[in-house]
């Protein structure tokens, strides 16, 4: 999930002190502020468990659910992994009701790397964010998983990554970042699908003006050949004065029957959204997870008006939990934990990333506690059977999952599942 805050402090951040961080809000102090601790057994040995999430802005639903999905996976264990009693701690890196903040997420990396005990970490929740807090916590050895990062540069130098990444995220030169969704290349190739089985025949891309926007956008040109996916134009948009409004003529250039809107949800793409449909009012509209909510979607929550809904389909990491190989176990168990019947999507994601950790430092017996053979033996991990199905890593950190979920807006105005999308071929 690619939502920046704090941008000109992020892209620069590899060239300052921690120390700098300061600037950009949020406290600098790496206490116990935002932090909540899950009780634990006394005596034997410990090991401490972070998570740095968004508890606040935007994401803090989705970051809730994660946190909750954690301590559930956490509580089935008994609070246990082998011979090791597991202490958590919940950061919050948000800095108020904007969201993640770069000030937070580094003292929350710098926490657990000062913690001796600390021998796995689940965050960040937004990509801009663990660009902060991946080369903290390489420096300290923590291995790092993420339950919903898909920026390409963040473990390749694939196309859609940038220069020096991912080099520049691991100064020991050995990696500790893992991530249990798919990467954005998988996400472009989804899209590139949909828009093959709606059969679209002209394909216009126009993307935000910001960094993921252009990501993604440049990340479906080059995937579709894949998909015999005919692009006839590619837009990147200029805000002026806030706003997104090309001309109308500059958007029916190829006379495009379908568009790709690569963005993220904000004011300025329901805008575009809205001269989008304008310019060619029967054009089916499609979009990245990083739009695909209801800030987009639903009018009453400021997103595109009603009658433009039943042409939007966009993808999201996340599918209903039914859909996964043990998402039906998984929400019998969160209803009986938490009396919710219908989590958020992103909880099944924060309770595979606890159960991959705990499954981890157990079977290591008595060297669960040192942070080099957990790393290792996230690294090694190859066939785990999961609630998200069986997946394996690869040398970069990656898994060897590709599906998405495929969603279209439901007559409340928000996002609803419609089928699980897995793209063949990916880039």
């Amino acid at each position: 999930m690619r939502l920046a805050t704090c941008k000109a402090l992020a892209a620069g951040l590899l060239t300052l002190s921690v120390a700098a961080l300061t600037a950009c809000g949020g406290s600098s102090d790496s206490g116990n502020a935002g932090a909540a601790k899950a009780s634990v057994s006394s005596g034997g040995n410990v090991v401490d468990v972070y998570s740095s999430l968004p508890m606040r802005g935007p994401s803090g639903a989705q970051a809730t659910a994660l946190v909750n999905g954690i301590k559930l996976a956490l509580a089935q264990a008994g609070s246990r992994a082998g011979p090791f009693t597991v202490q958590y701690t919940a950061l919050d890196d948000s800095g108020g009701p904007d969201g993640w903040d770069a000030s937070q997420t580094a003292a929350n990396a710098r926490k657990a790397s000062a913690d001796p005990r600390a021998v796995y970490y689940i965050g960040e929740f937004d990509d801009d964010a663990s660009e902060i807090s991946m080369p903290i916590l390489n420096e300290a050895g923590v291995p790092q998983v993420s339950p919903t990062n898909t920026y390409v540069g963040l473990t390749t130098n694939e196309p859609g990554s940038a220069a020096g990444e991912p080099r520049r995220f691991w100064p020991t030169g050995t990696r500790s970042y893992l991530r249990i969704v798919p990467i954005d290349s998988a996400q472009g190739a989804a899209v590139l699908l949909a828009m093959h089985q709606a059969e679209c025949a002209r394909v216009a891309v126009v993307d935000d003006g910001g960094a993921y926007g252009d990501h993604l956008a440049r990340l479906v040109d080059l995937e579709k050949g894949l998909y015999g996916v005919n692009v006839v134009s590619m837009a990147g948009m200029e805000p002026n004065h806030g706003a997104l409004r090309p001309s109308p003529a500059r958007l029916r250039v190829g006379r495009p029957d379908c568009f790709v809107l690569a963005g993220v949800a904000s004011k300025g793409a329901v805008q575009l959204t809205r001269a989008v449909h304008a310019a060619v009012p029967t054009a089916k509209i499609f979009a990245p997870g990083a739009m695909c909510t209801r800030a987009w979607t639903n009018p009453k929550e400021g997103g595109v008006p009603a009658s433009i809904g039943p042409l939007i389909e966009c993808i999201a990491v996340t599918r209903d939990p039914a859909a996964y190989p043990g998402g039906r176990a998984f929400l019998a168990a969160y209803n009986a934990a938490y009396g919710t019947a219908n989590p958020s999507h992103y909880a099944i994601l924060g309770y595979e990333a606890m159960k991959l950790g705990l499954s981890t430092i157990a079977g290591l017996g008595a060297n669960g506690d040192s942070k080099s053979a957990v790393l290792a033996a996230l690294f090694s991990t190859t066939d785990r059977h999961s609630v998200l199905g069986t997946y394996s890593f690869d040398r970069d950190g990656d898994t060897s999952l590709r599906s998405y979920g495929l969603y279209k807006v439901g007559p409340g105005g928000n996002p609803t599942f419609l089928r699980t999308i897995t793209p063949p071929r990916v880039l």
